[in-house]
């Protein structure tokens, strides 16, 4: 006897539809938002252009398991991931279903995403950016109720992972608790976010680290955005609620290209290239010991609005993020001389390490304005390994592929101004009359070389004052531009004109160096 009929299939499948709308029900629900957090699909839609999203494994669920092992109710795989588009364009997108087993899934055939799976595949294939939500334990005890047997967990890989990374823009943003897996996720990435009071990220939470250690600790003190936004910089930027953290996911997109055989897209900023601001000249003091900030020389050299900084609370001396010129994606380095002095010290190093790979993965040109003393000295610096990670933040740059422009604003001393340029390919540094260059600053370089000398001298100070003005005449800018040790000289009003004509005239060898250079992306 036929018991099949359309009306019963399309029936049963509005039914899965509208189950897999129901997350893991009422009381976690419930619980969700009591802890300040949206649902998954809530965030998608808040994410994606309206009409564009298309689910894939709807019908898939979780099994679900008490304490005593008896099967609960099914309900839907805590990932729910599809196709869909962001400001026009395509994109592979996910996240995990923390209301469904604290966002892992387990008994599937395959999975969705979340350290692989189909979303990711996805975006391997079409080339398309990856953007996730991560809000999940990673795993958990509870699979060994499912499949009968303990795991030996590195059966799982996260080489695709890692494979994207060479490929498309990866972004996503830590939502809630992210432990273990989940967490290793979030920073398998190019560009992390994490909200500031709802999100935590560790390797394993406070009940694990209660059991192994014996130390009681609060999740936020653990793993909150203050640890991992200013002190370990695992995470780049902090989000103060979810609206913002997806508000920084598409602004970071929409600087870089669909992947890495493509260029990024080119934006009408309504900003003249030929625009020149007197407030350059008031911004650089004219005492060349004050401070200053250099944020404001970066609104006033790029298209206004235009700067997006990644990692502002870590590794504060050098500031780093995307902007545009005159419409063109740029990579911006800038020395901060109002933290450390503008000193490379480990974290900056490090910060600039990966942000040059970024650009250089993207195929985005670099211009870094510098106001460095030097890489950061004294006993602690020592012991942060500042020399090592400020000689690989020398490799990436000399690995870099891109085109690149050197804007010396004032400071240029030592093994840290190595870093700031590339001899092994077109050399471009750009000067203004205040740059102070030399192998060390004046006055520490007297000190040093002169000791003698000024110990015997009857006015020890007099005399170092004396030996530092006539070395200060001698490192005049003026004379490094005569030897063209400076390949040119210009007033700071000019820097924007200048730049933009050099990044709109290497487009095209941005462009016939697509798809030549294939690396594994950004190093963590």
């Amino acid at each position: 006897m036929q018991t099949f009929t359309w009306e019963k299939a399309r029936e049963e499948l509005r039914y899965r539809r509208e189950r897999a709308l129901t997350h893991g029900g009422e009381t976690a629900v419930a619980r969700q938002r009591k802890g300040g957090r949206r649902l998954v699909r809530e965030r998608l839609d808040e994410l994606l252009d309206p009409g564009t999203f298309v689910e894939i494994g709807t019908m898939a669920v979780d099994r679900r398991y008490d304490s005593k092992g008896n099967a609960l109710e099914p309900t839907p795989a805590a990932y729910v991931m599809g196709l869909a588009e962001v400001d026009g364009r395509p994109v592979a997108v996910g996240g995990e279903d923390f209301t469904v087993s604290a966002g892992h899934t387990i008994g599937l055939d395959r999975k969705k995403g979340g350290m692989g799976g189909f979303v990711e595949d996805m975006a391997h294939e079409f080339r398309i950016p990856l953007m996730i939500f991560v809000e999940g334990v990673g795993g958990g005890v509870g699979m060994q109720q499912t499949t009968g047997h303990a795991p030996i967990v590195s059966s799982s890989s996260f080489a695709r992972c890692y494979e994207l990374l060479g490929e498309v823009p990866v972004i996503a943003a830590g939502m809630g608790p992210c432990a273990g897996g989940s967490a290793g996720r979030l920073v398998i990435t190019h560009f992390s976010i994490m909200t500031r009071d709802t999100a935590c990220v560790f390797a394993g939470g406070p009940p694990v680290v209660e059991r192994a250690l014996g130390h009681r600790i609060d999740k936020f003190d653990l793993g909150g955005a203050h640890i991992h936004t200013q002190v370990s910089g695992t995470i780049d930027n902090v989000a103060v609620d979810e609206s913002d953290a997806i508000r920084q996911m598409k602004q970071f997109l929409s600087y870089l290209p669909q992947n890495v055989w493509e260029m990024a897209p080119v934006v009408e900023t309504g900003d003249p290239p030929d625009r020149q601001d007197e407030i350059l000249l008031k911004i650089i003091p004219e005492d060349r010991k004050r401070a200053y900030d250099t944020h404001n020389v970066i609104d006033v050299i790029f298209d206004h609005g235009s700067f997006f900084e990644i990692g502002p609370d870590w590794g504060r001396s050098l500031i780093t993020g995307l902007a545009r010129l005159g419409g063109f994606s740029v990579g911006v380095l800038a020395s901060n001389p109002a933290h450390l002095g503008g000193a490379l010290d480990a974290q900056a190093s490090q910060k600039q390490t990966r942000f040059i790979e970024l650009c250089d993965t993207f195929h985005i040109p670099l211009i870094y304005l510098v106001d460095v003393p030097g890489f950061m000295i004294g006993e602690a610096a020592e012991r942060e390994g500042t020399l090592r990670k400020g000689m690989r933040a020398l490799q990436a740059l000399l690995e870099a592929s891109v085109p690149m422009v050197t804007v010396h604003m004032r400071k240029s001393f030592g093994m840290a101004c190595n870093a700031t340029a590339n001899p092994e390919r077109l050399l471009l540094r750009i000067g203004w009359a205040t740059g102070e260059f030399g192998d060390m600053p004046v006055e520490g370089g007297v000190a040093a070389a002169f000791r003698r000398e000024i110990e015997a001298a009857e006015d020890p100070a007099a005399y170092r004052a004396q030996i530092e003005a006539r070395l200060l005449e001698d490192s005049s800018p003026w004379k490094t531009a005569e030897a063209f040790g400076l390949e040119e000289m210009i007033d700071p009003v000019e820097t924007r004109w200048y730049l933009y004509r050099f990044i709109k005239a290497a487009q095209g060898s941005i462009r016939t160096n697509l798809g030549k250079k294939y690396r594994c992306g950004p190093r963590l």
